[in-house]
């Protein structure tokens, strides 16, 4: 098994227009990392997200994004978790800004490689990475250069060969693998067998859901939808921990950063 990115071994998932500082911050007890975002940050892919708006979704459009990240890590000083930021570029300038405040946060970057929403997809971002490898290994080797710990948000269930596309991500310098299984929980099994650390997601509520993505090989889970609810997050967290045969670490986790 790879090495712990984060401890206790479960994750906050990015939320669209809510998983903030102040989000990350309220899940910390239960938590060893926490992925704010998604975050548009260049052009395209804010066009994209003002259209989502448009139709009543919500996301995060402050008027300077790498300045948000900035000021959101900034908030998380003091917070005893492993901060990530899950972006959606197309471009790579804009994500080289962006993941050299993460550097300097010793934040995450997180790719992502995830979204399927129509305005996203049509610019380029988002889930049609998965059918771009030569694109999204070079969004991953422009964050690395700048120095920045690399993870990639996937989804399964779309027609791509996880198994040779994280082998691929592997060698441009990814450090983890966050995968929605999409109800497909045995996925997880497919990429396990990389260098990766993976974050298995979908579905995480409690005991039965973590035994199974842990059975399958993941490092870690990642909470979505109930990252607020403070009872799952301590299912969670205490399924997590018995799996690993650990006393429940709760407000100390994240000690790698």
């Amino acid at each position: 098994m790879s090495r712990p990115a984060f401890e206790p071994r479960v994750a906050l998932a990015s939320l669209s227009g809510a998983a903030d500082a102040a989000w990350a911050r309220n899940g910390a007890d239960y938590a060893g990392a926490a992925f704010l975002g998604g975050i548009a940050v260049d052009e395209p892919t804010r066009t994209a997200a003002r259209e989502l708006v448009a139709r009543g979704r919500a996301e995060f459009l402050p008027p300077d994004p790498v300045a948000f990240v900035d000021e959101q890590l900034r908030a998380l000083a003091d917070v005893p978790l492993r901060p990530g930021v899950n972006v959606r570029a197309v471009r790579t300038e804009p994500l080289a800004r962006v993941a050299a405040v993460c550097a300097r946060h010793g934040a995450l970057l997180e790719l992502n490689a995830h979204c399927r929403q129509d305005e996203m997809c049509r610019v380029g971002a988002g889930e049609t990475l998965l059918a771009d490898g030569d694109r999204l290994c070079e969004q991953v080797r422009t964050v690395r250069r700048v120095g920045a710990p690399v993870s990639v948000k996937l989804r399964a269930g779309t027609g791509v060969d996880l198994p040779a596309l994280a082998r691929r991500l592997a060698t441009a310098g990814a450090a983890l693998l966050h995968v929605d299984a999409m109800d497909s929980e045995s996925v997880v099994e497919s990429v396990a067998s990389t260098d990766l650390f993976v974050v298995a997601n979908n579905g995480v509520r409690g005991r039965e859901t973590v035994r199974e993505y842990l059975a399958y090989g993941a490092d870690a889970v990642s909470v979505g939808r109930p990252s607020n609810d403070p009872a799952v997050l301590g299912r969670v967290c205490e399924a997590v921990t018995e799996w690993f045969d650990r006393e429940p670490v709760r407000g100390t986790a994240g000690g790698n950063r």
